[in-house]
């Protein structure tokens, strides 16, 4: 009896699990072009490593310093958390409305020494000295590049008691201590936690693209905190999505709302952003031996990804975008002391361009899939993108597989 009551509580076990494990773009069949890596992912790409510090805590009205919180910490490490040698990286700002920190340098030096880290937009300087932090005894004979971190930031004070400043450097720490390999959780995690995209729960998604051997066989890696546009722009595989679902908009929830709040009470009322506002960050990483200058319009192109996605990068948002090659940046020198430098020719990185186009596309999409309906501050109820329905309107429009 022990043994059938053992066994019907591992299949259970099994059985919540496999309800758990969030569908991603290609388990739902959605019609996207280019080949991904095997964890479609930026891990993908050897050497990334992602950890996350999540914190949720607090329900009910919003008290400043005490919550509801719902934010969090996200590392992204180009070579891994032992390996801080330096790569090349480029940004591009497609809109302003947003901080990214260590531009200045990227511009001039174009190379990454830290971690990237994405946060809450109150948290930035919070975020920074504690890379600062870590990285002091641990990149001891570089004091040329010191300092200068990429933290960049996109904005939950919807969801979540942004002016109680709550991330703190023991989050990022925790965060560095959990980047690995492997699959990226997605969703309402780290950075991501209280973000909301398109008008549906956002967060953290990722993706990768592999291409052919003939093209290079090189691997494309992105990962997004994803917290931009409108719903009614929602384009998914180019199917109208925000078009067919009018419903299920952000409102709020609870007896005791203002009179603001009341008039988008659950579950008539409309609260959904006025405006393409909120803001997205894109990570990508690379093997391709990339020099700067191709990184930054590797950058660029990442913002193609975001407007298939309906993103407009209107005045109220801050889409920023950095790209990195994980390829050696410190080779033997020549004899006259020259450093050799590899790269693949200008004329042939269009399969690199649209490797990221592609990956920038998915990984939003694997953010929305993977986020779940979060109640916040104020009883703001976000609401997730309905998995049946969607799959519903791609088979409308002819964009399942």
């Amino acid at each position: 009896m022990r043994a059938l009551l053992a066994g019907m509580l591992l299949l259970w076990a099994a059985g919540l699990a496999a309800q758990e494990r969030p569908e991603r773009a290609r388990d739902i069949g959605i019609a996207l072009d280019g080949t991904p890596g095997p964890l479609d992912a930026i891990t993908d790409v050897a050497g990334v490593e992602v950890g996350h510090t999540t914190i949720i805590r607090g329900e009910g009205a919003l008290k400043e310093g005490s919550g509801p919180v719902r934010t969090g910490v996200t590392a992204i490490f180009p070579r891994g958390a032992r390996n801080l040698a330096p790569v090349f990286a480029g940004w591009f700002n497609l809109n302003g409305n947003g901080e990214m920190t260590g531009t200045a340098w990227i511009d001039d030096y174009a190379l990454l020494l830290y971690p990237i880290v994405l946060t809450n937009t109150n948290s930035v300087g919070t975020v920074r000295d504690a890379v600062i932090e870590w990285g002091r005894p641990r990149i001891v004979n570089d004091a040329f590049n010191c300092c200068l971190p990429v933290v960049a930031e996109t904005w939950d004070g919807e969801l979540s008691d942004i002016y109680g400043f709550h991330v703190t450097k023991q989050h990022v720490f925790e965060a560095f201590e959990h980047a690995a390999s492997g699959p990226v959780p997605e969703g309402n995690v780290g950075g991501g936690t209280g973000m909301i995209c398109l008008g549906f729960k956002g967060g953290i998604g990722t993706a990768s693209r592999r291409l052919t051997t003939k093209r290079g066989g090189y691997t494309v890696g992105v990962l997004v905190q994803c917290n931009f546009g409108e719903r009614r722009l929602l384009r998914i595989a180019g199917a109208p999505v925000g078009q067919e679902i009018t419903d299920l908009e952000p409102c709020y929830e609870g007896p005791d709302l203002d009179s603001a709040r009341a008039a988008r009470r659950c579950p008539t009322g409309r609260a959904g952003r006025s405006g393409d506002q909120g803001s997205i960050i894109v990570v990508v990483g690379t093997d391709a031996p990339l020099l700067p200058h191709q990184l930054r319009r590797l950058a660029r192109r990442a913002a193609l990804g975001i407007g298939r996605m309906g993103g407009i990068a209107g005045p109220g948002s801050g889409d920023l975008m950095i790209a990195f090659s994980t390829q050696n940046t410190d080779p033997p020198p020549g004899p006259d002391g020259a450093l050799p430098v590899r790269m693949v020719p200008d004329e042939q990185t269009d399969a690199l361009n649209e490797a990221t186009v592609q990956a920038t596309e998915e990984a939003i999409i694997n953010a929305m899939l993977a986020a779940r309906t979060m109640r916040g501050a104020d009883g703001l109820v976000v609401p997730a993108l309905p998995h049946d329905r969607l799959k519903a309107i791609l088979r409308k429009y002819h964009r399942l597989k």
